[in-house]
């Protein structure tokens, strides 16, 4: 009995102690996330929101390829309205997941929930509109990839909304979760591009001219699917009773958490501050 109880005392204490690495690991990869994309945030704030006070649209193009072109009013005004909508899910994404918040103020979660996931759906209409009638950097691979992007903040946001209507909370913040991760997509293809040429300080696997290779069509999909895998297995592990998958994957989320935190140095420093 004795030799039983301290058995199932140690597995308890194994259980919990890999919980507790699971669930630090995680809110440190949320932290570090949400630094990054406020940052991000602040970023377009200033650059985009800068140039177009000054009335000088043309800037956009140096850093977005056919951002703004003279005449094509419509199409201005709805990569205008892109760039503002994505401060609002950048900016208000991040408060939908932080537990304290939806607890002290569910009022708030509800309606910044719903402003999110309207406008996560314009901004996917909005930008398979402009993909395909303006074009992307990357050529065809491009278009494809942030189309499929698109086509899955379309239905992860319509999932979301369906389970928080069917009132199964737990389903309805995994999808919410889902959601935020392909609406990051195009942070995380920045960060991993910045990441990609501070390891090996040059351009390799694409042509910087044409903005096509091997590296950039890979990091085309991978931008949102590895992040997607990865939240996956997160779900998985955080159900799982073996303490050893919990603990693995905590170390693998360190470990993402540290190249993310590289990758958001490198545009920050190389990217973001020098365009403000």
């Amino acid at each position: 009995m004795t030799q039983a109880a301290t058995t199932t005392g140690n597995d308890l204490f194994a259980h919990s102690s890999s919980n507790n690495w699971l669930s630090h690991s995680a809110k440190m990869w949320f932290l570090v996330t949400v630094l990054g994309q406020w940052m991000f945030a602040f970023y377009v704030a200033m650059f985009y929101g800068g140039v177009s006070l000054d009335g000088d649209f043309a800037q956009w193009n140096k850093v977005m390829p056919h951002g703004y072109i003279a005449g094509d009013t419509i199409g201005n005004i709805a990569v205008g309205v892109h760039l503002l909508l994505a401060l609002v899910v950048l900016i208000g994404g991040p408060l939908q997941l932080i537990p304290q918040i939806r607890k002290l103020a569910p009022r708030f979660h509800r309606v910044n929930g719903r402003i999110y996931i309207l406008t996560a759906l314009i901004l996917s209409v909005g930008g398979l509109f402009m993909v395909w009638t303006r074009g992307v950097a990357g050529g065809d691979i491009g278009k494809y990839s942030i189309s499929l992007n698109a086509i899955l903040i379309i239905v992860f946001a319509s999932l979301a909304v369906y389970f928080a209507i069917k009132r199964d909370i737990k389903t309805h913040r995994r999808w919410a979760i889902r959601l935020f991760i392909v609406m990051g997509g195009v942070w995380f293809f920045r960060i991993g591009l910045m990441l990609w040429l501070m390891i090996h300080q040059a351009p390799v696997g694409f042509d910087p001219k044409t903005f096509e290779g091997p590296f950039l069509t890979f990091l085309g999909f991978a931008q949102y699917l590895i992040p997607l895998a990865v939240t996956q297995l997160y779900f998985k592990a955080a159900e799982s009773n073996n303490s050893q998958n919990k603990i693995i994957m905590s170390v693998a989320l360190i470990v993402l958490t540290l190249a993310m935190a590289g990758g958001i140095f490198s545009a920050t420093m190389g990217m973001w501050l020098p365009r403000i």
